[in-house]
């Protein structure tokens, strides 16, 4: 049998997980001296909680080795082969750990270790596609193949409420930081080929720059395939989520417009108020 993991960057909701059926292997997230599990014991509000108390931003590591070859272990010993994405290996060492577990067990011809190249539901989206193929019966390398296709074809991108978390994690200025705040300004954050930058800055309270943000996605959006689109958000309002969602349904051509709320390794390098659409184009 095929299973299909993903570290816990992918920012799946637990119904999703369900759903397909897919393992979860979680990132390590340190407050201080105190070390927690990506969405296991701390939810992002507690990173949000503290690293305004501290002014300083969470570490986040990898999953341990002995953690991951302990899941891959269950597995190989029941039979089965895996198919394992990590978020982008220049952002982190997860995907390391992942193909060292993989050797170390000896079984390099059962397991795939696959580099996201992106992070948050960008990985989402090809974790859910490669979850389709294996229920419809194939192994491992040819999911490899077809998901080697469709990762440059991710379109990953997201708005921030507060540049904070950025400056606190070192991807800004302090100055731009200051400048972002007074001039009430949010970057739109792309993420291309593994690494992350900003194409476009919006001005204006963060609820009109988000309907502004996705409403400029709509020519992009036509190319899109019409699966699924995922809304992925690190604790936006209720109301807002709303609203891009009946804008994307309003569209009436996805098959399915997926709301997920951001892990707590993704909130805490970008902070509360972010909101990204992701889809993969055709």
């Amino acid at each position: 049998m095929v299973r299909i993991l993903s570290d816990s960057t992918c920012d799946l909701s637990p119904e999703l997980v369900e759903r397909y059926n897919i393992e979860i292997i979680p990132l390590h997230v340190s407050l201080g001296e105190e070390e927690y599990l990506d969405g296991v014991n701390i939810k992002p509000q507690r990173i949000y909680e503290w690293s305004d108390a501290t002014g300083s931003t969470p570490k986040t590591s990898a999953p341990s080795m002995e953690d991951v070859i302990g899941v891959f272990r269950k597995y190989i010993e029941a039979g089965d082969e895996l198919v394992v994405f990590t978020i982008s290996a220049s952002m982190s060492a997860s995907n390391n750990v992942c193909r060292l577990a993989a050797e170390n067990l000896n079984a390099l011809d059962r397991i795939v270790v696959i580099d996201s190249e992106n992070l948050s539901t960008g990985i989402g989206h090809l974790v859910v596609e490669a979850a389709e193929m294996a229920a419809k019966g194939k192994g491992i390398r040819e999911i490899e193949t077809e998901i080697l296709n469709l990762r440059p074809r991710v379109r990953a991108s997201f708005v921030v409420d507060t540049l904070v978390f950025l400056h606190r994690g070192g991807r800004c200025s302090g100055l731009a930081a200051m400048l972002g705040s007074v001039l009430k300004l949010h970057p739109r954050i792309v993420v291309e080929k593994g690494a992350m930058h900003s194409d476009k800055k919006y001005r204006g309270k963060i609820e009109r720059v988000i309907l502004d943000y996705t409403k400029d996605l709509f020519e992009a959006l036509k190319r899109a395939k019409p699966d699924r689109v995922f809304i992925t958000h690190s604790g936006c309002t209720e109301a807002i989520v709303s609203k891009v969602k009946g804008i994307l349904e309003g569209l009436s051509y996805f098959k399915e417009v997926l709301v997920t709320h951001a892990g707590c390794v993704v909130s805490a390098h970008c902070g509360p108020g972010t909101l990204g659409v992701l889809f993969i184009e055709k």
